[in-house]
């Protein structure tokens, strides 16, 4: 199963299309920005806890039969948070000094 390849960052709303090099993903594929992931939430994934990965860009070319971002569309749904801005500051900072891995 392909990653959802979501279209923007769930803080600020930036758009992240599937060749975005500057999009962080969590292990539930919560989607942000560079900008977001560093200076915002310092690694916390606001919606689980969790750490983020450079969100790997998918083909745009078909090199193999059916892998490529024109036959594994990436999703269109934007996605935003559902906590303030408030809760996700606090959230973040009780979690930002512990390393993701031990989260």
């Amino acid at each position: 199963m392909a990653l959802q390849l979501r279209p923007n960052c769930e803080y600020c709303d930036k758009d992240l299309p599937p060749s975005a090099t500057d999009a962080w993903i969590c292990s539930y594929e919560c989607t942000f920005c560079t900008d977001c992931v560093e200076n915002k939430l310092h690694n916390v994934c606001p919606n689980c806890g969790g750490g983020f990965e450079r969100r790997p860009i998918r083909p745009a070319t078909e090199r193999r039969p059916g892998v490529c971002v024109t036959k594994q569309l990436p999703s269109d749904k934007r996605v935003h948070l559902k906590y303030s801005v408030e809760d996700v500051a606090a959230h973040c900072a009780r979690l930002q000094d512990i390393p993701p891995q031990e989260r």
